[in-house]
């Protein structure tokens, strides 16, 4: 089922299946910003990534010496969320620990998304709560794709990343198969904040960085329309299309977690980059997506 919220700028519809956004619409020039997803590149729109970001080596882990399957970003955006609570600018969306998450994820837990609009601003806050006896490891992330060209009459190599503020930023090493492998590199910026976006910059997959702003805007001097996604305390970002296409969109990806590193099946109380919540406890983080 969908659900929409509003105010005077904007309208969001997200759907309780992996509580996805799907739609983001301007009040003020009718446009729509987010990628409305296509099979031949992308068919989804802004999947939500829990307890894993990225791909697991062998498609599994081990936990306390037994083997668990779990595909690439994890079991959220395949689940049916609860809504909790909502108005009509913002809803809550729920999961808890149920028979189909303990198959793939020995953990209690309880997932819980808040998506509300403050003046052009979309802001996505997620709460994880350690419901069991056990330190609760997992990761989190984002995954918004965003229509280029924003503006008719544009291309896509129209458009650049203009980083909040200058920064030393590193670009995280990939295998061919998209996995972790030693050590970083610079990720060279115009004037130390500005990428200029090409179509064969995913010919290898994904791009991910650290120690970057805590904001990135997507814009171009030839158009009127920008997107900006503020990630504050967010160990790593992520710049995606479908590799090796023209594909007509950009995922912007805050996360807290990377894959698995290549060749090494994980054990779970090891991984590297999760989050470990003692339990009773819980854990927030948000991000948020400004349209112009």
């Amino acid at each position: 089922m969908l659900r929409t919220i509003e105010n005077e700028f904007l309208s969001a519809t997200i759907d309780e299946t992996g509580a996805q956004l799907m739609s983001l619409k301007s009040k003020e020039n009718g446009g729509e910003y987010l990628w409305q997803g296509d099979s031949r590149y992308w068919a989804d729109r802004a999947i939500l990534l829990f307890p894993i970001c990225g791909r697991l080596f062998g498609g599994k882990y081990t936990y306390r010496g037994q083997d668990y399957e779990m595909t690439i970003h994890g079991f959220i955006r395949r689940a049916h969320l609860a809504v909790s609570r909502m108005t009509g600018d913002s809803v809550t969306f729920t999961l808890s620990t149920n028979e189909e998450t303990l198959a793939e994820y020995p953990f209690r837990f309880m997932y819980q998304i808040t998506f509300s609009l403050c003046g052009r601003r979309l802001d996505t806050s997620i709460r994880v709560t350690n419901t069991g006896t056990e330190v609760l490891s997992f990761a989190v992330g984002g995954h918004p794709g965003f229509n280029v060209p924003l503006d008719e009459g544009l291309s896509f190599s129209d458009y650049y990343l203009e980083f909040g503020e200058e920064a030393p930023v590193k670009k995280l090493i990939l295998s061919d198969t998209c996995f972790m492998t030693p050590g970083t590199e610079p990720w060279k910026l115009e004037n130390g904040k500005i990428y200029r976006l090409h179509h064969d910059m995913f010919d290898n997959d994904a791009i991910f960085v650290t120690d970057m702003a805590d904001s990135v805007t997507l814009k171009s001097d030839k158009g009127s329309r920008s997107v900006t996604v503020s990630y504050p305390n967010t160990p790593y970002l992520g710049f995606w299309h479908k590799p090796k296409t023209d594909a007509p969109y950009l995922c912007i990806e805050p996360w807290h977690g990377l894959p698995s590193d290549d060749g090494k099946i994980d054990d779970l109380d090891s991984k590297h980059d999760m989050v470990r919540l003692p339990a009773g406890l819980f854990w927030e983080t948000s991000f948020s997506i400004e349209i112009r």
